[in-house]
């Protein structure tokens, strides 16, 4: 599992390259809206307080988080209205891929979705063909600080959580989808440092590729992620400390 972390790691770092093209703003402003359809304060809506926390980590304009908000709550009558759709594929050799989408236009974020599936050898997959693949799980990247990892593990676990991953740069937590909030809240009240809240879809049995196998899935992932209605994808491979190192050695 450390070599999940690892990736996160990479993911995290590539999620501030966005930033700096103002993509990722793009995709954080639908979250947000999307999140306040159920409520316009943060304080009431756990999902909508998610959306912001990034948004803040990720230094998005107040004004910019402000909008997201009204156009989600319906007090700015000219905004684009969004619906969020989670598409099921498949990715070469076997991987199975969760996509999920924001969009004012099914059709058209379809259409490029099968279009960059096909250029990779991919294809649609039917409803829940792949989604009992996977669980929808919490995720919580933290900083123990002063605190050991068996302190950290014991508060996460009375929590609620399901595991905690120690890795030299970030320990991972993972939590039942409706512990989430509850584990999060234990954690910064031991004064643990939180530097990512969210909610991602866990395969509940990766696959194995080898490096050149497991390239072709990624860059399948990425063209997907450049989408611009793409907001995540999931997969079903195994991230190996191996695999990484392979990757990283790859990328020079």
């Amino acid at each position: 599992m450390s070599g999940h972390s690892k990736w996160s790691t990479i993911k995290r770092k590539k999620g501030a390259n966005d930033a700096k093209r103002g993509k990722l703003f793009t995709r954080l402003g639908r979250e947000i809206t999307i999140a306040a359809r159920h409520g316009g304060d943060p304080d009431a809506n756990f999902a909508l307080r998610l959306a912001v926390d990034r948004a803040r980590a990720s230094n998005m304009p107040k004004e910019n988080i402000d909008r997201a908000i009204k156009r989600g709550t319906g007090d700015d009558k000219e905004g684009v209205v969004f619906e969020e759709i989670l598409y099921e594929a498949y990715a070469p050799h076997g991987a199975a891929l969760l996509i999920e989408v924001a969009t004012d236009n099914r059709n058209r974020t379809l259409a490029e979705i099968k279009h960059a599936l096909n250029r990779h050898g991919g294809n649609m997959a039917e409803p829940g063909s792949v989604s009992w693949q996977f669980a929808q799980k919490g995720y919580i990247a933290a900083q123990a600080g002063a605190m050991s990892y068996d302190d950290l593990f014991l508060v996460a676990a009375e929590a609620g959580a399901d595991d905690v991953i120690d890795d030299p740069e970030t320990i991972e937590i993972y939590t039942p989808r409706d512990s989430l909030q509850k584990v999060e809240e234990a954690l910064q009240q031991a004064g643990i440092k939180i530097e990512e809240v969210r909610l991602d879809w866990v395969a509940k049995t990766p696959i194995d590729l080898d490096a050149a196998e497991a390239q072709k899935v990624l860059s399948m992932v990425e063209t997907l992620e450049e989408l611009d209605d793409t907001q995540s994808v999931f997969s079903n491979l195994n991230m190996t400390d191996a695999l990484v190192s392979s990757l990283e050695a790859e990328a020079g």
